[in-house]
């Protein structure tokens, strides 16, 4: 059966790391249904096992309805079984959040308390407002020098968009892309050098796989096995060691703030809004669907609650 679901969840173009949470919460659900199939189960397992989550684990919002999105894959899109139930059971209302902004002079220190490849990326997250794995995944060719600008490929919701790139970070990423160029040509002497390409491009194209204009900007230091095709070839950056750098630098620049890579996001957003530019333009940079999504950062502006004079102040 979980054979069957990771198929699934390929065929469908899911992410590797959704279909390792789908296949975890799967597992879960069957193991705390004493490993019954999940044919024999229904609705009311289906609520025991959310509720516990919720009321034993006491998880967030959100994972609760990662939980259910894997439980009714399973049944719609593998198992093939109607659900006359699913309208009864209970979605977790996410609560609205204002998200953690850092000021320039936080995102100053931090960077300053960074080096290497975790400060340029740093540096790129929250110059361009991209996400942690559109930075990670972007790819040689799309890197444009001469209009300063990126292409963001296959972004959330599956959509291209292009990014300001910072003006500031020209000579070090040209760096990084020689670095890439240095690793690529000794892949290449070893029998190596093909780089995963995501639908079907590999067959469109056979030889790009092997091109340095699809490899990564931020290759991975060291081969390791795809754990999909079992293929030995190059990754991207490890997502895990810029969080350990983004937490020692916290931890060096004094920053009170909890952060996270996101965080840098939220912050180019935020600051690029108190800079004067439309909303509809800062939308457009961050690749969100709704401009709802995006006016979220009006929230942190000075103009808003920061920028309130308090009646004590007045006196």
């Amino acid at each position: 059966m979980f054979e069957e679901v990771a198929r699934q969840l390929r065929l469908r173009h899911y992410s590797h790391r959704t279909e390792q949470a789908y296949l975890g919460w799967i597992r879960r659900y069957v193991a705390a249904n004493d490993r019954r199939h999940p044919r024999d189960l229904g609705a009311p397992e289906v609520e025991r096992f959310l509720t516990a989550l919720a009321v034993d684990e006491t998880v967030a919002a959100a994972t609760q309805n990662q939980a259910l999105s894997a439980l009714l894959f399973l049944y719609r899109d593998v198992l093939k079984m109607q659900l006359p139930w699913v309208e009864h059971v209970v979605r977790a209302k996410r609560p609205q959040r204002v998200p953690t902004v850092l000021s320039t002079s936080e995102v100053q220190r931090l960077l300053a308390a960074m080096d290497g490849r975790p400060w340029l990326l740093a540096s790129l997250l929250y110059g361009t407002g991209m996400r942690l794995l559109e930075c990670l995944r972007l790819r040689v060719k799309d890197v444009d020098f001469s209009r300063h600008e990126l292409t963001i490929r296959n972004g959330k919701g599956g959509k291209d968009r292009r990014t300001v790139l910072p003006r500031t970070l020209v000579e070090s990423l040209q760096r990084e892309i020689e670095r890439a160029r240095t690793l690529h040509c000794a892949d290449l002497a070893e029998g190596f050098g093909a780089v995963w390409l995501p639908d079907a491009l590999a067959r469109k194209y056979p030889n790009a796989s092997t091109d340095f204009a699809w490899q990564y900007v931020f290759p991975a230091v060291r081969r390791a096995v795809d754990p999909r095709s079992q293929t030995q070839r190059r990754h991207h950056f490890d997502p895990d060691m810029l969080s350990r750098a983004l937490k020692r630098a916290r931890a060096a620049a004094g920053i009170m703030k909890p952060l996270s890579a996101h965080t840098l996001r939220h912050s180019f957003a935020t600051h690029m809004l108190e800079a004067g530019y439309d909303i509809r333009t800062v939308q457009e940079l961050l690749g969100h669907k709704d401009v709802g999504t995006t006016q979220i950062y009006t929230h942190v502006l000075n103009r808003g609650a920061g920028g309130v004079l308090s009646p004590l102040d007045r006196s």
